[in-house]
Formats: C-alpha cells, sequence, structure tokens
C-alpha cells in the first residue's frame, strides 16, 4: 500500500506540474497573440481614407508594415479624430495614428512614438480669393476648422488676436465644403492634408502663405501604458526608415 501510495503521490506530482507547465505555455501564446486596437480617422487622405471598402493612406499602410515588422497583431478602429483620445482613455483603443500632431497638451495624456512626419499648418481660401493672401489677412474674417486638431487650437487659441470666427467641423470634406461654397472665408488644415486633397481633385481651395508651424506627427498610446507595443513601434519605425520600405509608402501618396 506504500509503494503504491509513493507511485501515486509522484504521478499526481507530475500531471500538477505538467498542467502549470501547459499553462504558461498558453499565457505565452495568448499574450503573444494579443490584438492591438488602432484608432484611425479615415476622413483624412492622404493618411487615411477608405477606398471601397478598403482602408488606404500613409498611416494605414505604415501600420500595417510596423506591425508586420514586428510580428504584432493589430485592429483598425475608425473613428471621428476628436474621438481617438477619449476611447484610449475609455481603454477601448490601444494605439493611435492619425494624422496625430505631438503637442505638449496631447504629452500630458498620451506617450507619443518618435516622429514619423513634418507637416506644419497652412491657410486654404476659395480659389477666386484675391483678398487672403496670408494669416495677416483673416481679421474679421470666419475660419473653419476641424474638430480636436491643431488646427482648431491654433484658430480658437488666436481668435481674439487674429480678430476672426472660428467655425467647427467634425470632418475634413464638409470643413473644404464651407468655403468653397463661400459660407466661410478660409481654413486652417495640415500642409499635406490639403495639398493632397487640392492635387486629387479640383476643391476650387488654394493655399496662402507660409506654413504656420512646424507640427510633428507621432503614434500614440495611453500615457504609462502599453510601453511595449510603443518600443516595438519605435523599433518597427526605425527598421522601414532603414530599409527603404518608409520612403516607398510616402512616395506612394506624396510622389513629387
Amino acid at each position: 500500500m506504500k509503494k503504491f501510495g509513493l507511485f501515486s503521490l509522484l504521478l499526481i506530482l507530475t500531471l500538477v506540474i505538467a498542467a502549470c507547465g501547459n499553462k504558461d505555455s498558453a499565457g505565452k501564446k495568448e499574450n503573444s497573440e494579443k490584438v492591438y486596437k488602432v484608432g484611425v480617422d479615415t476622413t483624412y487622405p492622404p493618411f487615411e481614407f477608405k477606398e471601397g471598402n478598403q482602408y488606404k493612406g500613409i498611416d494605414i499602410d505604415l501600420i500595417n508594415a510596423i506591425a508586420k515588422n514586428q510580428g504584432i497583431k493589430i485592429e483598425l478602429s475608425p473613428m471621428d479624430f476628436g474621438g481617438i483620445i477619449p476611447a484610449m482613455q475609455a481603454n477601448q483603443l490601444d494605439v493611435a495614428i492619425a494624422g496625430m500632431s505631438i503637442t505638449d497638451e496631447r504629452k500630458k495624456v498620451v506617450d507619443f512614438s518618435t516622429p514619423y512626419f513634418n507637416a506644419g499648418l497652412t491657410v486654404v481660401v476659395k480659389k477666386d480669393n484675391a483678398t487672403i493672401k496670408s494669416v495677416d489677412d483673416l481679421t474679421g474674417k470666419t475660419v473653419a476648422v476641424k474638430k480636436g486638431t491643431t488646427g482648431a487650437k491654433y484658430a480658437l487659441d488666436n481668435a481674439s488676436k487674429l480678430g476672426i470666427k472660428v467655425v467647427q467641423f467634425n470632418d475634413s470634406p464638409a470643413m473644404f465644403q464651407e468655403v468653397s461654397n463661400g459660407n466661410a472665408d478660409a481654413l486652417i488644415e495640415d500642409y499635406p492634408v490639403i495639398s493632397y486633397a487640392i492635387a486629387q481633385k479640383d476643391l476650387g481651395l488654394k493655399i496662402v502663405g507660409k506654413r504656420l508651424n512646424g507640427d510633428q506627427y507621432g503614434i500614440a498610446v495611453l500615457k504609462g501604458q502599453n510601453q511595449d507595443v510603443l518600443k516595438k513601434i519605435n523599433n518597427g519605425l526605425a527598421e522601414l526608415k532603414k530599409d527603404g520600405t518608409y520612403d516607398k509608402i510616402i512616395k506612394t501618396y506624396l510622389a513629387k
């Protein structure tokens, strides 16, 4: 009976150890297959837009290439730009790539990757407008902006100084339409976005004056969280710049 009891005890211990080992392996496997939800704004060409049933753009191609390079799984979650950071704060998103300018205010809430694009704001008016030639000519004018963007912040922060009325929209197309229809005198938008939009379609708009700032775009995670994936994003971005993939993506949408 003692021999049988000892054998049974050893067998039970072996099964327990094996079960723990399987549990650890399963845990590692589950962790390695984590799917990161990535917030995007698909009304922001050339960085993010929808063509048919497919998402395209610099940001889309870039985050997919980074994910492939670093062996991580992602799931795109399209939404209005203004809702992206709140969605991250509500733990509905892990990552955001949406032509998001790196600002001190946003750094209080999110951690950014190394910059991946040099942008900058610009003033845009109706093509036949001959009176507004720079930001200095906006006094007494109505200026359209997109909610939650650095363009909106710039306009709101400088409204009194510039003497302008600011109207906000949820998406870029609606903002463009407001100016082309003559309901607003000008709009403030990221230079590459409006340059691409005007080149793709005659919107009846033109860019005037110099860039208003030197914004840089970054990929974001909620401050203090998902630092592991942020590190992989930075590593992947560096690899893509090194092997030429980054330049290829940029030239696909912003070929000179």
